[in-house]
């Protein structure tokens, strides 16, 4: 029993050894914190609480981390984080602007045109001219796909239509973008060959990075620019929940 152990054991001290590394030597490490809604309670894993967003943010600031834009990173990277929202939700725009400047930090939101121009479920979504006039100080746009499909079981051909759209479509609304993929659902196609494809077609229409979710810090610079972790927040962490991910991502023993 206690030589099967063993290579657990290992493996865990393996990963906590890289992830306490990385924040040893902060030089070379790039927080990416993934958010969806912002409601004043949250019920759902989805959405973060304003109590819970103001505390976060506050401690973000208090320990003198310093948000980027995509388009701004660099090769130095100590204590940068890259603060992110999915979809274009309106309660985003309700909330995020004040604590922003409040805090002095910027937020990334990737938009998927399609949740803009048809809705998405019930929820509330912004506009294209809310979006056009989030101050650029404190807010980037970012890409999301166009019709938010699961681009592992999509085929080369859809995908690549896809998100020429999502692009077409900021460009037709004077929306100033980055070219930053993040993968609906966090998800990508696997396989050896079928991720090559994919990676080719990325490059192909000029996309400098996209992210999944895999809940881990990134070693930066990176030779993965398609394959960047965001860490997902939920919306009851607790803040030393919070902070613990800030250093480790997400590990199962939390």
């Amino acid at each position: 029993m206690i030589l099967y152990l063993i290579p657990v054991v290992l493996a865990v001290f393996i990963v906590l050894y890289f992830r306490l590394y990385l924040f040893a030597f902060p030089h070379n490490r790039l927080v990416i914190l993934m958010y969806h809604q912002i409601e004043k309670e949250s019920h759902e894993d989805l959405t973060v609480s304003l109590k819970n967003l103001e505390q976060q943010f506050s401690y973000l600031s208090r320990k003198k981390y310093t948000s980027q834009f995509f388009s701004e990173l660099t090769a130095s990277t100590k204590k940068n984080i890259i603060i992110t929202f999915d979809d274009g939700y309106r309660n985003n725009l309700e909330y995020l602007p004040s604590l922003l400047e409040k805090y002095n930090l910027k937020a990334t939101i990737f938009i998927p045109t399609e949740f803009i121009e048809k809705g998405y479920n019930n929820y509330s979504m912004m506009t294209f001219d809310e979006i056009r006039n989030l101050d650029k100080k404190y807010f980037e746009i970012a890409l999301h796909s166009h019709s938010h499909e699961n681009l592992r079981t999509s085929s080369i051909n859809f995908i690549e239509k896809d998100l020429k759209k999502n692009m077409e479509i900021l460009d037709a609304q004077n929306i100033r973008y980055s070219r930053v993929l993040a993968y609906p659902y966090g998800k990508y196609p696997q396989k050896k060959d079928d991720k090559l494809i994919f990676f080719s077609i990325l490059k192909k229409i000029g996309i400098d990075f996209a992210v999944r979710i895999g809940n881990k810090v990134n070693y930066y610079p990176t030779r993965h620019p398609y394959e960047l972790c965001r860490i997902d927040i939920k919306g009851k962490d607790s803040i030393i929940k919070f902070k613990l991910k800030l250093i480790f991502g997400r590990l199962k023993l939390f």
